[in-house]
């Protein structure tokens, strides 16, 4: 039988004593508008995924439950399996990618589970994970192609409905479309005048690539920084309805993913990985836009389970890339004093001189010449220009 509103309502109620109805915040963005946020990274386990796990395996027969479950993930689905078989008292192994951030694979061991490394990506530890429920019994729990599971993650869709007066667009995360199905299937059974778009990384934009050939379309490689949807393949259940029910998928870059999870983290005090920041992307980058009747925008944020040097490194470049840090290289004559001298002048600019690296014997240097490398935080990228030409003009040669 397909999938219905019926089978949402149904999960709402079946999962509601073991998940967090989470908060919808207001957002502030440059373009204006009443923008939303959904901010599932309050979620349990820190992500939708549960939803969808709870759901499926509060179905499962007696027989399943003693046989156990098998699951294979990049990390959200894992904890959200996990933390149901360990509420639900059932064996639990998980396979993940080598790939996976170590703090994913920690927290999913920290739920009880069994988690085994296979493969580059999902759909390697997947097809292993297949070969183990062939040989164990175990019931294969699905992260995207499950009705059951889609109507877990369609509980969100009601929720914001009920939570948002007058919602007039949604901005789902797509990778295998279990998220975007069943949010789309439950708004549009509700409120079909809500447009509920589908957002994906642009090197792993499945679903975008299968609607367009009008069949479904596995890529040669799905590699984004937004971990939790890097899916070469949409599922033969959420592909035709994500086709049918979406109202659009657009593509963001990585470099938009991380530029929208500084922002949530800097201007909204809220913690995004990758996949959860899509949306957030998608609007910052122009290419989803408050609506004109000014009905409001909500983005789903569908998780914060992010790798700390991840956000390190997000937040480094963050910094180059608007002038607030900067690295500046030049060349001095080896005599005392030539140091001293240009971080002063440096210093009278009002750059933070954070770091200095000097080098005397770089292979391409004169041997009357050091190398200097000078880490800096400025204002911003017109601060940089100034510091530069002031240099310049006291002779420095910059590199």
């Amino acid at each position: 039988m397909p999938i219905t509103l019926k089978d949402v309502r149904e999960a709402q109620a079946r999962i509601a004593p073991y998940i967090r109805r989470t908060d919808i915040a207001q957002m502030a963005l440059p373009l204006g508008g009443e923008i939303y946020i959904k901010m599932e990274n309050l979620q349990y386990t820190g992500a939708f995924k549960v939803r969808g796990a709870f759901n499926c395996m509060l179905q499962l027969t007696e027989e399943q439950r003693n046989a156990g479950v098998l699951a294979a993930s990049a990390g959200n689905h894992a904890q959200g399996v996990a933390r149901a078989a360990n509420a639900l008292s059932i064996a639990c192994t998980i396979v993940m990618p080598m790939t996976a951030p170590l703090s994913k694979i920690t927290a999913t061991e920290q739920y009880g589970a069994k988690v085994v490394l296979s493969g580059n990506n999902y759909d390697d530890a997947c097809a292993y994970a297949l070969r183990l429920v062939e040989e164990t019994g175990a019931t294969f729990i699905h992260p995207f192609n499950d009705e059951r599971v889609i109507a877990g993650q369609g509980t969100l869709g009601l929720e914001i409905l009920e939570d948002v007066k007058d919602v007039g667009q949604i901005l789902v995360p797509v990778g295998g479309g279990g998220l975007a199905a069943g949010v789309a299937l439950a708004v549009k059974a509700v409120d079909p005048t809500v447009s509920v778009i589908g957002v994906e990384p642009k090197s792993a934009a499945c679903m975008r690539c299968s609607i367009d050939a009008g069949r479904i379309v596995t890529l040669a490689s799905s590699v984004t920084i937004a971990d939790g949807i890097a899916v070469k393949t949409p599922g033969d259940i959420t592909y035709p309805l994500c086709r049918d029910l979406l109202d659009d998928v657009i593509t963001v870059d990585d470099d938009d993913i991380a530029r929208a999870i500084l922002h949530l983290l800097e201007k909204c005090k809220i913690v995004s990985e990758g996949a959860g920041a899509a949306g957030v992307a998608a609007l910052l980058t122009g290419k989803a836009r408050p609506l004109p009747d000014g009905r409001p925008t909500v983005a789903l944020l569908s998780g914060g389970n992010i790798d700390v040097t991840m956000v390190a490194r997000i937040i480094d470049k963050g910094l180059i890339r608007t002038g607030r840090k900067t690295l500046i290289r030049t060349t001095l004559s080896d005599k005392p004093g030539q140091l001293v001298k240009l971080l002063s002048i440096i210093a009278t600019t009002g750059a933070n001189i954070v770091a200095v690296q000097h080098d005397r014997m770089a292979a391409d240097m004169n041997v009357t010449e050091s190398a200097v490398e000078i880490e800096l935080e400025t204002r911003d990228r017109r601060h940089v220009f100034e510091i530069m030409s002031t240099l310049e003009d006291e002779g420095y040669r910059l590199t």
